[in-house]
Formats: structure tokens, sequence, C-alpha cells
């Protein structure tokens, strides 16, 4: 009798494709000019919203000065144009962080003369309030060393979740939104295996996601198809540790060609055009999510409900 059938299964078996991408938001492209036009908007209302409750004690109570007509006068005189010099784009920055911290100053005031103003203030408007704070704290710090790297670098007053991944594509070299890294296991399903808002370095994620191939299948896959950012010297000791082939080429100096190793100097870049090719079905899965899902665009605002959409685009 055949009994191949109640066979266990191989201890390796099974191909490994793993990848990570961007999956931008919904938001504006980003500039520090642009960023604090819209800051300083929003503060002018909080002031606005906050005098309005003053005045129902005390009438005759005069709004504090803002120069909002100056001050987006001087904004747009600098944003509409096509190409500013740096020394216009960082004068107009220094204006409108000084015309920000009045309104901060202002706000401050209201605050210390009557506290109960920020428990009846919206829970969207404390939000941004508090948003506001760290970008100004921020735009002043790169504004004043002369810089344009900061941690935790907020792009959207909307959305302060999100952050900008360098990603060094094609025409577009950075991107804002969540960084997320799959795994394609074979006939076509995808796990989704981390999603993060900061930049980090996808080949880390290489271990656990070989563990999570053996907790789902019960062994360990027999080879990983990734790319050059995952075959670093530590995946290579994880891989080579548990037996398990990873693609690409290996470190160090190529082999000499030899009429003893020619043959298996062709098979091995046989092998390593095959791995490549391997590894088109978890490309494609981007360019399907992207392309016909909706992960080319996170319309969601929020940090939780765009966690969400990504999911149910992956698991789609």
């Amino acid at each position: 009798a055949d009994d191949s059938d109640d066979e266990p299964p191989r201890p390796f078996s099974g191909k490994l494709l793993v990848d990570a991408s961007c999956t931008p938001a919904d938001i504006k492209y980003p500039t520090d000019l642009g960023l604090l036009g819209e800051a300083r908007e929003k503060s002018e209302s909080l002031i606005d919203r906050m005098h309005a409750r003053l005045r129902l004690e005390e009438p005759a109570r005069k709004k504090p000065r803002t120069y909002r007509q100056k001050a987006r006068k001087q904004f747009l005189c600098v944003a509409k144009q096509k190409k500013p010099t740096r020394q216009k784009i960082r004068k107009a920055i220094g204006q409108q962080l000084r015309y920000l911290r009045r309104n901060l100053g202002h706000i401050d005031s209201m605050l210390d003369e009557k506290p109960v103003l920020l428990s009846l203030l919206p829970w969207y408007d404390y939000k941004c309030l508090l948003v506001i704070r760290t970008l100004y704290e921020q735009q002043l710090q790169m504004y004043t060393k002369r810089s344009h790297q900061t941690p935790d670098r907020i792009v959207s007053i909307s959305q302060p979740h999100v952050r900008p991944i360098v990603r060094g594509k094609a025409g577009q070299s950075v991107e804002f939104g969540a960084k997320i890294s799959i795994s394609h296991q074979g006939q076509g399903y995808v796990s989704l295996d981390k999603v993060s808002w900061d930049a980090y370095n996808e080949g880390g994620d290489l271990p656990e996601q070989i563990e999570g191939f053996k907790q789902r299948f019960g062994h360990y896959p027999a080879s990983v198809h990734a790319d050059t950012i995952y075959r670093t010297r530590e995946n290579r000791r994880y891989c080579q540790k548990h037996g398990i082939r990873l693609s690409g080429k290996p470190l160090g100096r190529p082999k000499k060609v030899t009429e003893e190793n020619a043959h298996e100097l062709r098979a091995e870049k046989k092998q390593q055009r095959q791995d490549e090719i391997d590894r088109i079905p978890v490309e494609g899965k981007f360019g399907n999510g992207k392309r016909k899902g909706t992960l080319a665009r996170i319309m969601a605002k929020l940090a939780h409900t765009s966690e969400s959409v990504i999911h149910i685009a992956v698991l789609v």
C-alpha cells in the first residue's frame, strides 16, 4: 500500500516572500511655511472661541490682537511664489513663528485667567492646541539651528501621527504615512506582519516573519526571498543556523571562474535569477493593493482607523 499521504510534512518546505512598503496618508504635501500658516490660522480660531466665552461674563472685554490680516498677507506673498529663494522662505518662517508665539501667549493668558476654558474646548480643538504647541517648538528649534531635521517631526496638524518615510523611489523620495511589512506564503495568501507610523529598517522583521511562518505551517520555509535590505549579516547567520536558504548573492569577493567550478557558478547564477523571479508575487500584491485597492491613499484620519483600513485592504 502507498502510505505517502500519511507521511509527516517535511521539516523545510515552501517559500517565504517578504517585502515592505509605505501606505501614504491623505494629507497635503507638508512644508514648514505651510504648516506654520495653518497652525497660525487654527490658533486664531481658538482665540476667537475662547474670547467669545469670556465675553459672556465681560461684554466690554477687548479681543487680543492677532494681526491676522497682516500675517496672512505676508504668508501668501511667499507661498504663492513659484520658486521663492531660501532667504525669502526663512524670513517668512520667522514671521509666522513670531505671530504664532504671540497667539499662543494670548491663549496662555486667557487660560491663566480662567482655567475652566480648557475643559470647555471640544476634543478636536484641545488636540489641535497640543499639536500646535509641539509644532511651534519643533519649527523654532529647526529655525534656530538652521536645520531641517527633528525627532518625531509633525507633518500634519489634523493627523499628527503621520511621519515622513524616506523611500528613495523614483519621482517621490519621501512618502507620508504608515510603513508596513508583509509576507507571502504561497497560494496568494498575504500576512500583515507589522504596521508602524515611524520609519524603521524592515530588515529586522525577518526573524519574526520566519517564526510566524513556522507557527502557521508547523515547519520552517525551505527558502526566503527578500530584497537586499534584508540580507544583513544577522539575518544570514539566523537563516544559516536554522538551515534556511536566503536568496541573493553571498557576501565577499566573487569566486574566480575555473574549469572545476564553472558549472557550479553557472548553477548559482541561475538560482539567483530564479530567486528574483520568485519575488514577483509579493511585489504584485503591493501593486494590487495600491492600484486597485485603498493602499495608495489612506483616507481615514485617525491612527487606529487608518490601521483598520490597512488591515482590511491586505485581507481583501
